[in-house]
């Protein structure tokens, strides 16, 4: 129905202006925290006059990533004598695409009702329903990973295709990173689905309203602290971020898998980790931080413990779960900033070691004492 194609229409155009300017804000926001942290100015120069006067809008340095945009697509576009031009050509793509496509499955909202929202289209809308979500998928976990393992091959055609050695060796850095660490988010995350009985996103989101011991929230952070610091190391390592940049390095191979790229398509990998880094903090407050809802909150207002309850109009509702999300996400993105500038870069054997002797094993460990509180737990029920 046409009705549906605009609801969904709007979602995907929420969806790539939110990453698109997250990708855009965190190149500023990684300027001025790290100057911040270490008592410098930070970026503070490019600018936009007013017209027809000599006014200049700074705004603490913001135009510094509409400028470094800009510098990209004007850039000339060299371009090596590859081993394969189809792969190079196609590999930030591959590098660029999935990690836009994840966003599909995270709920970003609960229920929207357009005819109670919007009254004036009440007639056109009916009583059509539509969870805050482009793609409502049972298996939605299934599919993060899905999307994820993709950047995988991006990264490994660039290094393969572009006939150097520095490259090609960020590629096989990247390869036994990325698969490495995307074992350990997976064993993360095994004690949630165990908890909640399901990979349905909006569901473990709904399920995470609920209450712990009568006044904690049910967020998975309360329930899995331990699986949230893995998830977030193992994610931060998926990203190649800084202490786990190894694929790049610049002081050992000038950029790694990319390093033949130019212009926007070296832009296209170096934004294509920027948007990762709102993915991984959307990923981690829907999983560990109760998703779009604040402690108590349902899609109707608030019901707080003793039975108080606060009813909110459903427009306010939508509003206050979209920007308690954002809010979320954001800070989220921040710590991910906080620790790139706060921990020096490990060795490519230490990455490896952390993850096979010391992650695993504790991912493992988790994994394994959930499994029986959950066991023992249904039995007490029974």
């Amino acid at each position: 129905m046409i009705q549906d194609l605009v609801v969904y229409a709007v979602y995907i155009g929420f969806a790539i202006g939110m990453l698109m300017t997250f990708g855009l804000i965190l190149t500023w926001v990684e300027r001025k925290q790290g100057a911040v942290m270490s008592d410098r100015i930070g970026a503070n120069r490019a600018y936009v006059r007013l017209p027809f006067t000599q006014i200049k809008l700074v705004w603490w340095g913001l135009f510094h990533g509409l400028a470094d945009g800009l510098k990209m697509l004007v850039k000339e576009d060299f371009k090596p004598k590859t081993y394969d031009w189809y792969a190079y050509m196609v590999a930030p793509w591959v590098a660029f695409t999935p990690v836009l496509l994840v966003f599909a499955v995270i709920p970003f909202g609960g229920v929207l009702i357009p005819g109670e929202l919007i009254p004036p289209l009440a007639d056109w809308f009916g009583d059509r329903t539509y969870t805050m979500q482009i793609a409502k998928l049972d298996a939605g976990l299934l599919i993060v990973f899905a999307f994820g393992g993709l950047t995988i091959i991006g990264c490994m055609l660039a290094g393969w295709s572009s006939s150097n050695k520095f490259s090609l060796l960020g590629a096989l850095r990247a390869g036994s990173q990325m698969i490495s660490y995307e074992l350990i988010l997976g064993l993360t995350l095994l004690g949630l689905i165990l908890i909640y009985g399901t990979v349905d996103l909006d569901d473990i989101v709904r399920q995470q309203s609920g209450v712990v011991l009568g006044f904690l929230p049910a967020w998975g952070i309360v329930l899995q602290p331990f699986a949230a610091t893995l998830f977030m190391a193992a994610a931060i390592a998926e990203n190649k971020r800084i202490p786990f940049d190894l694929p790049e390095a610049e002081s050992e191979l000038i950029a790694g898998y990319f390093t033949e790229y130019s212009a926007m398509k070296m832009g296209l990998f170096m934004f294509a980790e920027f948007i990762e880094i709102a993915i991984i903090a959307a990923l981690f407050t829907t999983l560990f931080l109760g998703g779009y809802n604040l402690p108590y909150m349902h899609d109707g207002g608030f019901s707080f413990p003793g039975g108080h309850e606060i009813q909110m109009s459903h427009g306010a509702v939508v509003v206050t779960q979209v920007v308690v999300f954002l809010a979320k996400v954001f800070l989220m993105c921040s710590f991910q900033i906080l620790v790139r500038w706060s921990l020096p870069r490990f060795r490519y054997d230490q990455v490896l070691r952390f993850a096979w002797k010391f992650m695993f094993p504790l991912a493992l460990a988790n994994l394994t004492v959930t499994a029986v509180a959950v066991w023992a737990l249904r039995m007490v029920n029974a």
